[in-house]
Parts: structure tokens; sequence; C-alpha cells
């Protein structure tokens, strides 16, 4: 089953949210020791005496570095039921173009480098998201109180001040220690409802704007956006439900706000000689190749010199066929990792992340994100005109192997998670037929007991992959029933429905 994000919109309580929430406290179990869920006693200690202070300095006394933006009218917009809220941002036009004040969690003030904080969040490397519950990166009292940029509270934040031409093209960059204060908690549904009337918040009217300018400016660069739906599993009556949840437009244009910071900060580290990157390769010519066969199978038209990035900008989730190709699409965006550098003769050969077609560096999600707090903290540096701390840069090349390691177990723990959610919804289907598009074929053996040739086929709905034992062509639309489901083994099994060749 592929990958991709889910959520459980079931009530607390409901037969759903019991079944699954049964099925994930077994599941980590067997991830006690890879995903630690409690935080030691000196972590809790540290994370308290750093909140009293923030409410100690609440009135502003602090280092002189940090400046006063608390008359800016910050807003947050994240999913309606976030409390752990990273960013917060201000846009205004400005000189013909615009100026984007993109204040983001100040989490250095709250974990001192080398302490217990940071020695446990060097350990988790970052928060794993399940379809009902989080793990987090900070204690809460940090990380959903005092650190996060909640509204009507005074908070610590960097604030990115990006100066954009007309174009959306960056045309300055500025990074200062801030204290801020939100004036309102947005949230995506109700901002696209309200956009979608024509009474959008003028701030969000803007946002717009800015994002599309950035998105295009990303199809200029010949960058690339999966967007992948995400699965949800609703409760029907006596059955579960998977179906699918698409990205409103205003998500996708605050994503290009945080990536045009990533893309920032990556430009003054290469500057000045240190930091990290976040990098990928380029698509292997064979995955490429393989990609193109399978739209062709899927009879999806490539126009000749259309760039992946545009053709896949162009392809509609709600077409069954393209879905598949979606999916597969997935393989073309592998290899990412992190790459550290403490002077311009360690800078890396290939700074470029190819997905976005640019350098790039995770900056925007330290409460979340163990990575993005040194990159802030470097970044600041810089723009101060002064070298990185020495404790700073030393503990820069631990960082990518910490994020190796946590994103390989999260990364297991979450495919498990979403296997289990996906068995779970499908067993109130068992029996069922369902239509469903040939995206891979694997031909078995003529020898005896050798595996029969089996094909890889998508559903619509309920929206999974199955490897199904039968003969069909690439892009053929078959039918196939759901034999069984073993929920503890996070399994289902489908089989031809009468009449197809098996």
């Amino acid at each position: 089953m592929p990958q991709r994000p889910v959520s459980l919109t079931a009530p607390r309580g409901s037969v759903a949210a019991d079944v699954i929430g049964e099925g994930i406290d077994a599941l980590l179990g067997t991830f006690a020791e890879e995903i630690p869920l409690d935080f030691p006693a000196e972590v809790l200690a540290e994370a308290e005496q750093a909140a009293a202070r923030a409410l100690r300095d609440a009135d502003g006394v602090e280092a002189a570095e940090r400046t006063d933006r608390t008359e800016v009218p910050f807003v947050t917009l994240d999913p309606a039921s976030s409390t752990a809220l990273d960013q917060a941002r201000h846009l205004e036009r400005h000189g013909g173009g615009f100026r984007v004040l993109y204040a983001i969690a100040d989490v250095p003030w709250f974990v001192a480098l080398g302490g217990p904080l940071d020695r446990e969040a060097r350990r988790r490397g970052q928060t794993v998201y399940l379809p009902d519950r989080r793990i987090p990166l900070h204690p809460e009292v940090l990380s959903e109180g005092v650190a996060s940029l909640l509204p009507d509270q005074d908070t610590p934040a960097f604030v990115w001040v990006l100066d954009l031409d007309g174009t959306g093209e960056i045309r300055g960059i500025g990074l200062e220690r801030s204290r801020v204060r939100s004036v309102q908690k947005l949230a995506y549904e109700e901002v696209q409802a309200k956009l979608d009337r024509g009474e959008g918040h003028p701030m969000m009217v803007l946002l717009q704007e800015i994002g599309a300018l950035r998105a295009r400016q990303e199809s200029v660069r010949g960058g690339a956006s999966l967007n992948v739906p995400e699965q949800e599993v609703v409760e029907e009556g006596e059955r579960l439900h998977l179906g699918w949840r698409r990205p409103h437009p205003i998500e996708d244009a605050n994503a290009q706000i945080s990536l045009m910071t990533g893309m920032a900060a990556a430009q003054l580290m290469l500057e000045h000689g240190a930091g990290i990157l976040r990098t990928m390769p380029p698509a292997q010519a064979q995955a490429m190749d393989r990609f193109r066969r399978q739209a062709e199978a899927l009879r999806i038209p490539w126009p000749t010199g259309q760039a992946y990035g545009e053709f896949l900008r162009s392809l509609d989730w709600q077409d069954p066929a393209h879905l598949a190709l979606l999916n597969h699409a997935t393989s073309l965006f592998r290899g990412a990792s992190y790459a550290a550098f403490t002077s311009a003769d360690e800078i890396p050969e290939d700074t470029v992340q190819a997905a976005i077609a640019a350098p790039y560096a995770h900056a925007t999600a330290p409460l979340r994100r163990l990575v993005d707090r040194f990159v802030l903290l470097v970044c600041h540096a810089h723009v101060q005109g002064r070298a990185p701390d020495p404790d700073l840069l030393a503990a820069l090349g631990e960082i990518p192997e910490a994020m190796r390691g946590s994103g390989a177990r999260a990364g297991e723990l979450e495919r498990a998670a979403l296997d289990l959610v996906e068995a779970a919804a499908l067993a109130t289907w068992q029996g069922d037929t369902f239509a469903a598009t040939v995206i891979d074929r694997r031909e078995g053996k003529q020898a005896e007991g050798a595996a029969p040739t089996r094909v890889e086929v998508q559903l619509t709905d309920p929206p999974v992959t199955a490897w199904v034992p039968m003969d069909a062509d690439l892009g053929a639309v078959v039918r196939v029933r759901l034999e069984s489901v073993d929920t503890a083994a996070r399994h289902a099994e489908f089989v031809a429905a009468d009449g197809v060749r098996s």
C-alpha cells in the first residue's frame, strides 16, 4: 500500500477510533526502543524552567538583539486542531512588489545547545504523526505552549523579512530575532470557504496572489510539486469509509511561502560557507523512462518537451488513471538527504534539491523538526555579519545523521500505521467487488510452483492499491474482490472478480 498522509475523522469513543487506537497502541509497543514516547525527567524539568523563564521575560527584558514586532498583526494558518504553531505571517504590498514577514518559533531560545532538551531532540529528530495522535519532538509545555505562536501571546521568534518584486522573485533577505504577537489563528477549511465566497481575510487574498506568483517561479525553474491527496477515515454507520482529502488551494499558496523561505536560507548559507542543505538528486533516467511508459500505458498524453514538473501539475487526482500515475510519480522523488558544511571548501558539489530545482533548506518548522533549529541559528549569524558559534558549527555535522535515522524510524512506523488504518477500514467491505486500474505488472514464470502473474491495481473508492494474482494490461480497468482482511497483520487480500483472467 502506498505511503501518504492519513487522518482519522471519526470521533473519539467511536468504533473506528477504538479499533484504530488499539491497533496503534500495539504497534507502538513494537517500536518502543526506536520511538520514545515519554520524556526523561531531566528533559521535562528543563522544559518547565524554560517555560517559566519565558513568562518572566514576557515584558521584553531580553537580549539587546531582539526587536519588538508585537505591533505587527501576524496571523497563523494551520489545520483547525493544530496547537504546535511554528509559523505566523504578515504580508503587505511594498515598493511595487511585496514584503513578507515570516515569523518562525524561536526554539533555540528555549533549548540550550548541549543540554538535556537538545540531547533528547537529537534522539527524536522530529515529531511523528500518526492517524490518531502525534509523538512530539519537544515537551508540550514548549511545543504547544510558550514556544508556539499562539494568538494573543507574546512569543520569541525569528522573523524573516523577504522583499519580493512584482513577479514574486526574492530581492532582499533579512532575518532578526524578535518578539511577536499573533492576532488570529486561521484554519485552512474556514479560510478557503470564505475565499470561495469572495469574503476572504485581506492577508489571505494577498497570500493567494503571492502563492500564485511563486508557483509560476517554480514552473520557470523546472521545479515540481507532487500534490497527492490525503486519505481520510470516516465512520458511516457500521462501516468505515476511506476517502480523499485534497489540500485546499490556500494550503498550496501557504506552502510556497515556506519553500521560498527555505530557498532564502540556503542562499544565505551558501554565500557564507556554513549550514545544512536539504538536497535531492535529479530523477534517474531509468525512472523517468519508466514513468513515461506508465503515462502512455494509462493513456495520459505527455507532450514532447513538457517538463515533468509541469506535467505533474496538469494531473487531476479525481481521475482514476491520473491518481494511479501520481502514485507512480513518487519514484521520481527519491534520495533526499541533508548536507552539512562549515566552510566554503565543504560545500557539496550538488547543492540543488531537484524537486524544487534550487538550493533549499529546512528552516520553518523548528517545533516539529530538529534540523530547522540549527539552520535558523546559522542563518541569523550570517545576517548579523558574524561567524556562527563554534559549538554550533561543531554540532552541524551530527544533524544529518540524526535526521536520517529519525526519518527512517518515523517512516517505518507511519507506513505500518497507514497499513493498519487501511486494513481496519477495508475489513468492513470484505467480500465486496471494486473497479480498479492496472498500474503495474509482474509476469510470473511457467515453472510449476512459481509465482503467478500479478498486477498492481489502483482502486479509487476506497483509495488503495493492491497486488492481485491475475493477468491484465497496464491501464486496463478490471474488477477485483476483497477476499480477506487481517487487521492484526495489517494486510488485505484482493483477488480477481469472476470473469477476469487470473
